[in-house]
């Protein structure tokens, strides 16, 4: 009845979907583009009026907004999206007054058009998906429209569009999936899992490089295989560890919170998934060969460049070299966690003394509201004392001075590997081992194993991209012993190779690296673990306000690297708009279809996290910092139930740091 119901209202709205249909034909634009037509008769007139959508999640996608007015016989209008970003600035413009309603003010108008049912206009865009050849209608994921009205817009715009018969509906939502259901069989409906399945190239991080290009395995780099900071990598999938790279390609589709992404987007180099990139057409003519790579968000292309171009490029592109926050040694004391950074204007002396890590973990901490575990920190003193008592800071400097070590990788490799082997047997100094009984003994005597996080004074801060560069390990409240050596462990990871190298790379002096060490309990339990971002990575105007969120079942696969074929829930979470709605990109495939990894419920706890960790570091490195540009922070987060079993697994959050700007600007 309900379909039936529909196609009748089709018929009132104009005739069947074929009555009257516009075909291919001149096109109308000959000079300036105008600020709308009324029918889109050629390609060339939808690319004129069209933009890269707000929401560009898939590559090669050209998108029209249309508008479609209630009031006025339905008539329908497909708006200069170049001029109009949005429907407001468009209906504002031409369609408020001159015998037509005045459109409200911003807030009202979108609170009225995108979500009430006598709402005057149904607004929408066709998106033209290039690579998989699809044209779709979508509307905004929190778009409340039901299918009597999402219906009437489909046979309007596939009518007055000359690519009409190839038209679908493409929910953007989950709660789109539910109108598309209703919608009668003559509306096509394609997925997005359809449209992601019919795209070979997945653009992550835009920009240009030049680089030898070198195709390889993740395989073969855990393995230690070594390649110069001027490389173009071409790998089979992403890899858990990454030195200095001019850019990246990879075979397998990475999340956008990769550990490879991150720092590319940190770093400004392209990165890219490529189906078959190992083996590409388009790629193989240039292996081994020096190259310039561009990676948009419509396309890539890759050609030869000479030796001398190479040399000039990387002599105008070199990064800033970068000076880290001197280390603070008059701080001896372990610290709770709540007095580590007591106030956010704290945060800066809290980085000096007991690292980035630990600074932003104690800054969560102290935000009421707030899942975050009880710890305390080590600060940067204890590991100097380690480096001078044991003679490594001397080790250190004789090997920066051997001609052997700076000019031969494998040299550097063996003789660093030897260093973190020698760091993890030496002695600590006496007085860490007593007050890490002490704080562990009468604030910790219920927990079993605490996480010893490394803390330095090179990550989480701006201009240096050092995500994942340290490690972490686990050590037993029962067993001193254990817990030394995690400690140890955590300082000789400052001098893993692929840390050394992208010091090395950006001008870092090695001698001042300080690494401290966060503490908090062990996630034994994880019913989930996953990263956010706090804003839409896709969205580079604002103007599509969401939460990225790469959740995954369980605690042991990681979402940031996870294993080949293993894919996670990735989704937006319009946590600022009415009802909420998710807009998933992706299905973990380690749980049944058709189910998530996050209840309703446990997504709302997340959101409300993310609002207030957004709102939290706003006056450091937002909008309340003076920053008028993109602004968004990195978070990791668990859902876990060990404090109590019996109840639904918890939120908790790990780690929150500045996010640089996906769309080229800084943190």
């Amino acid at each position: 009845m309900r379909a039936l119901a529909i196609a009748a209202l089709l018929a009132a709205c104009g005739g069947s979907p074929t009555d009257d249909q516009v075909v291919e034909g001149a096109c109308q634009i000959t000079g300036d583009a105008p600020d709308s037509l009324a029918t889109i008769t050629c390609m060339a007139d939808f690319t004129t009026l069209g933009s890269l959508p707000i929401d560009a999640t898939l590559p090669g996608a050209t998108s029209v907004k249309v508008v479609m007015d209630r009031v006025d016989s339905d008539h329908l209008y497909f708006q200069n999206t170049q001029k109009y970003q949005i429907h407001y600035q468009f209906c504002s413009t031409h369609l408020s007054g001159d015998g037509l309603p005045i459109v409200p003010d911003l807030a009202s108008f979108n609170a009225t058009e995108y979500f009430r049912p006598d709402r005057r206009f149904a607004l929408g865009a066709v998106t033209y998906y290039a690579l998989p050849d699809r044209w779709a209608l979508e509307l905004s994921p929190y778009d409340t429209a039901d299918a009597s009205l999402v219906a009437a817009l489909f046979a309007q715009v596939k009518r007055h569009g000359y690519f009409g018969p190839a038209l679908a509906f493409h929910p953007t939502s989950e709660a789109q999936n539910d109108v598309a259901a209703a919608l009668p069989p003559e509306i096509p409906v394609v997925t997005t899992d359809e449209l992601y399945a019919g795209i070979d190239f997945q653009p992550l991080a835009f920009g240009t490089a030049v680089g030898t290009l070198h195709v390889t395995t993740a395989a073969r780099l855990a393995a230690g295989e070594y390649y110069s900071p001027y490389t173009i990598l071409v790998l089979d999938a992403a890899p858990n560890d990454l030195a200095v790279t001019q850019g990246t390609i990879t075979a397998e589709f990475q999340t956008p919170l990769s550990h490879i992404n991150v720092l590319a987007h940190t770093r400004k180099t392209p990165n890219m998934g490529l189906r078959g990139a190992t083996t590409h057409p388009d790629l193989a003519p240039f292996v081994e060969q020096l190259v310039k790579l561009t990676v948009t968000a419509q396309a890539w292309t890759v050609e030869a460049i000479s030796a001398e171009d190479a040399a000039a490029y990387w002599a105008a592109h070199a990064p800033t070299p970068v000076t880290l926050p001197a280390a603070d040694l008059t701080v001896t004391a372990l610290a709770n966690i709540a007095d580590v950074t007591p106030r956010l204007a704290d945060l800066d002396a809290a980085m000096r003394a007991y690292g980035g890590k630990a600074a932003h973990y104690a800054a969560l901490f102290n935000t009421p509201g707030l899942p975050v575990r009880d710890g305390f920190a080590i600060p940067i003193h204890f590991y100097d004392r380690f480096m001078r008592d044991n003679g490594f800071r001397d080790r250190v400097a004789a090997l920066l001075a051997d001609p052997s070590f700076a000019t031969d990788p494998a040299v550097r490799a063996q003789a660093l590997a030897q260093l973190r082997t020698d760091m993890a047997a030496a002695p600590l100094d006496p007085a860490l081992a007593t007050a890490l009984q002490a704080i562990v003994s009468t604030r910790f005597a219920g927990v079993t194993k605490l996480k010893f996080r490394s803390s330095s004074n090179s990550e989480d801060i701006a201009g240096f991209p050092c995500a994942g560069c340290y490690d972490s390990f686990g050590g037993r409240t029962a067993d001193l012993a254990d817990m030394l050596s995690a400690i140890r462990r955590v300082y000789a990871s400052a001098w893993s190779f692929r840390a050394f190298e992208l010091r090395s790379y950006y001008g870092v002096e090695h001698d001042s690296v300080g690494m401290a060490v966060l503490c908090h309990e062990n996630f034994p339990d994880e019913a989930a673990n996953g990263v956010a971002i706090t804003a839409n990575p896709f969205d580079a105007s604002g103007l599509d306000p969401a939460f990225y969120v790469n959740v995954q079942a369980g605690g042991d696969v990681e979402v940031v690297s996870p294993p080949p074929g293993v894919t996670s829930d990735q989704f937006l979470y319009y946590f600022s708009q009415p009802n909420q709605p998710i807009s998933f990109l992706a299905h973990s495939n380690l749980i049944p279809a058709g189910k998530t990894v996050l209840t309703a419920a446990q997504t709302y706890e997340l959101g409300q996290a993310l609002a207030r960790i957004h709102e939290r570091f706003s006056p450091v490195y937002g909008p309340a910092a003076g920053n008028q540009g993109w602004y968004a922070m990195d978070v990791e987060f668990k859902f876990d139930n060990t404090a109590d079993p019996s109840a639904a697994p918890r939120c908790f959050i790990k780690q929150a740091r500045p996010f640089a700007d996906p769309h080229g600007g800084n943190p």
